[in-house]
């Protein structure tokens, strides 16, 4: 059968070549199902306990969804006629903002007073045409005063204010809904920027990190995509000596994302920041088989072969060790399923399905194309009398580099296992993207966009009225507040401080809890009645009035330092207030948790990965002795690939935690070929010293090739402003690299030192 194929592909090759194209063109078409989601759900599954908390705060309170306008005067405060103005019009004008709830500014805060017997409540700015030196004294005195303004809204050194719009979107289309917040927003601080020259202006918020998401995977997708695709015709076309077979390989590639990401399309997948890499992976994956099967025609052809005989012999050789090397990396791949993170997961199925596609493709089509283009012999005889003398002096120094490799690697573990699992969600973007300026120079003045939200339930309707559940609301906003990673904390009982100092003449002494639950029901009453339509609690508290809201706005912090926070906090209010319930979410609190998660259920995946790659190879080695030889060069790579990354980082990100299983599945490419051609010439009656030569002289090149090619593929990825794929894209392309080095200096040192066993001449077995 394999023969029958082998001979039609050759002879009638424009046939084979309709046909894979058709079939290629079906997978294709699904394409046109394909969208862009960048909102941060996609990070997280309906079933993540963090996600679940978060609807369920979302569902009791207003939604947390927002944009916030940042507006820094050059003149270095806020508390001046002119800003004023410009933040007064822009809160009126944010209210038309797509989806909005409410607006919140220091213009339109809900300022309360005594007048005689009566509560008066009104906007802190309600005219800016009323505006006088005096005004704006009072508005900075009665800003820098109000707990729910200093430090939330406004810097408590007035140097700078923001808008805090909140959004509802329907969630109908979400980039779409995302987009036209964003659009909105953006015209108008582009106008006041235009028209006040004075003022910067920043966007930030939850809807200016979904846009961020979004806005960095289109980026890539338009920039990395095309800069991939013409570094490696360059590089093929340097490396094989042969512009027309490297033309062949870029029509695989070509076939192979057109197809994989058509079939994407079909199965409902939609684009995200990670799945956008997909085509850049595949571009360095796809080129690895085409890649074997060109060097090793070539090689043949150096031989004295007619170049169709030359393809059959090379199809035949390298069936089933480019069969092999597609299935591992594919079951690298796949073991993203054990990921927490379901673009993570995406990224993987899809990959995993290329990678299958770009080996239907290669053997099907590629001997084809070859047939009939009019391929170079390839390597010139310096690169081939290169591998010779790496391996004469691999083979001299085998017991020196045998034992300073286990060395090395003794070291790289001990140096591995210090990295640190920590994620900033901010820092996932570069210093330069807008969106991460937005949250530094927040982060400067008001406190970054690390908030977590404590919903603290009395059990009963109403309950918020009674003076024992405020105080203890009182009292953990405190204990908050003694922290030394808070910025600022909101909380209801600050409302009722305020409320009661008012309904007693603005008698500073009175600014204090109400004694008893009637009158804080009637003073919340009072309040409620007298707010406007948009600015009501409901933002901190629930329909019944049975449970509020604490919201504790802190300096930007790692997962680590941030979910420690969380335990500690609710382990503080449950000792102290056994008989309330406490939950704490937020955006910033979710991504602490997932990377954490997606570490564990990674490290988990590892096991099976390995066990599966190893039945692999072992079934394809017909070796049980080679099949476990197989494996210390491919975990070598990985533990020195994340020893170094604790002297350059020393912190495992949520990219990062898929590198091991997704990388063991790439790195072990190498090792089957080489091995594959060391095998070959053992059975053909080698000594091992011979094999090792005969490797190197016949599949070495090829290898130096494919890692290129991949090394620079993943090194593309270093060009994302998204951290999290520059991270992944570096890390890997140092572990594959790493892999490089250990296959042609370890592997060799390690089968002279365990597969010294003579082997029966068995003529004609396939090393030629």
């Amino acid at each position: 059968m394999k023969q029958l194929w082998l001979n039609s592909a050759v002879r009638h090759p424009w046939l084979t070549i309709f046909v894979v194209f058709a079939l290629m063109f079906a997978c294709a078409f699904g394409a046109k199902n394909l969208y862009f989601r960048g909102d941060f759900r996609i990070f997280f599954s309906p079933d993540n306990p963090q996600m679940q908390a978060f609807e369920r705060m979302q569902a009791n309170f207003n939604k947390s969804d927002n944009m916030m306008v940042v507006i820094v005067p050059r003149s270095g405060t806020v508390f001046d006629e002119n800003t004023l103005r410009v933040v007064k019009q822009l809160t009126d004008d944010a209210w038309k903002t797509p989806f909005s709830l409410r607006v919140d500014s220091i213009t339109n805060f809900q300022h309360t007073q005594a007048v005689a017997d009566d509560l008066l409540v009104e906007d802190l700015l309600l005219d800016a045409s009323t505006l006088s030196p005096e005004k704006v004294k009072q508005i900075q005195q009665a800003a820098l005063a109000e707990p729910a303004l200093a430090g939330r809204l406004v810097a408590k050194d007035g140097s700078l204010t923001a808008i805090n719009i909140t959004v509802q979107v329907p969630e109908k289309d979400q980039n779409a809904e995302v987009s036209a917040v964003y659009s909105f927003v953006d015209e108008l601080t582009q106008k006041a920027a235009a028209e006040h020259p004075e003022l910067e202006f920043h966007l930030a918020g939850v809807m200016a990190l979904n846009h961020a998401f979004s806005s960095e995977a289109r980026h890539d997708a338009s920039t990395l995509v095309p800069l991939m695709f013409v570094v490696i015709i360059v590089i093929l076309a340097l490396m094989l000596r042969s512009a027309l077979a490297a033309g062949a390989v870029v029509i695989i590639i070509i076939l192979t994302i057109a197809s994989t990401m058509g079939l994407a399309g079909w199965a409902g997948i939609y684009l995200s920041t990670a799945t956008v890499n997909v085509p850049t992976i595949l571009m360095t994956l796809a080129v690895a088989d085409s890649v074997h099967l060109i060097a090793s025609t070539q090689f043949l052809m150096r031989q004295g072969m007619v170049k169709s005989e030359a393809i059959q012999q090379a199809m035949r050789l390298n069936m089933m060790p480019v069969f092999i090397t597609s299935a591992t990396t594919a079951v690298g791949f796949a073991t993203l399923n054990y990921s927490e993170v379901p673009i993570l997961r995406d990224l993987g199925n899809m990959t995993a399905v290329g990678v299958m596609l770009a080996w239907f493709i290669t053997i099907v089509l590629l001997p084809a194309l070859l047939q009939l283009l009019p391929i170079s012999q390839g390597a010139a005889e310096k690169d081939i009398g290169g591998m010779d003398k790496i391996a004469d002096w691999v083979i001299a120094k085998s017991p020196q580099i045998l034992w300073g490799t286990l060395l090395l690697s003794i070291f790289a573990v001990w140096f591995a296992i210090q990295n640190k699992v920590n994620d900033e969600a901010v820092k996932y973007f570069a210093p330069a993207t807008e969106y991460r300026q937005a949250v530094d120079v927040l982060e400067a003045k008001l406190g970054g966009v690390s908030q977590i939200d404590f919903a603290i339930d009395s059990g009963q309707a109403s309950g918020v009225h009674d003076p024992a559940f405020i105080e203890a609301t009182e009292q953990f906003g405190l204990y908050l507040e003694s922290l030394p990673y808070t910025k600022h904390v909101s909380k209801i009982s600050d409302v009722f401080k305020r409320l009661n100092k008012n309904m007693h003449g603005d008698d500073p002494a009175f600014y204090r809890l109400p004694e008893s639950a009637e009158l804080a029901a009637q003073y919340l009453l009072m309040y409620e009645m007298s707010l406007p339509f948009g600015l009501d609690l409901n933002n901190q508290l629930d329909l019944d009035k049975s449970s509020t809201k604490v919201s504790a706005a802190l300096i930007n912090l790692g997962s680590k330092e941030l979910t420690a926070l969380e335990e500690q906090a609710v382990g503080w209010f449950n000792q102290q207030y056994p008989q309330y319930k406490i939950e704490a979410s937020s955006t910033a609190l979710m991504f602490a948790h997932i990377g954490e998660r997606n570490m564990a259920s990674m490290m988990q995946s590892l096991p099976m990965a390995m066990l599966l790659i190893s039945a692999l190879l072992m079934i394809s080695l017909r070796s049980l002795r080679l099949g476990l030889i197989s494996l210390l060069p491919n975990l070598v790579p990985a533990l020195m690939g994340f020893g170094l990354w604790y002297f350059y980082s020393g912190e495992i990100n949520l990219g990062l935690s898929i590198v091991a299983s997704m990388s063991l599945g790439i790195i072990v490419d190498d090792t089957v070929h080489f091995l594959a051609k060391y095998q070959a010439a053992r059975k053909d009656g080698r000594d091992a010293e011979a094999a090792v030569r005969y490797a190197f002289h016949s599949v070495g090149w090829a290898l130096v090739i494919t890692t290129v090619v991949l090394v620079i593929g993943f090194s593309v990825l270093l060009l994302s402003d998204f951290r999290l794929n520059s991270d992944m894209g570096m890390l890997t392309g140092i572990i594959i690299l790493l892999a490089l080095i250990i296959d042609f200096l370890f592997l060799p040192a390690v089968l002279l030192r365990f597969d010294r066993k003579e082997t029966a001449i068995k003529p004609n077995a396939g090393a030629n």
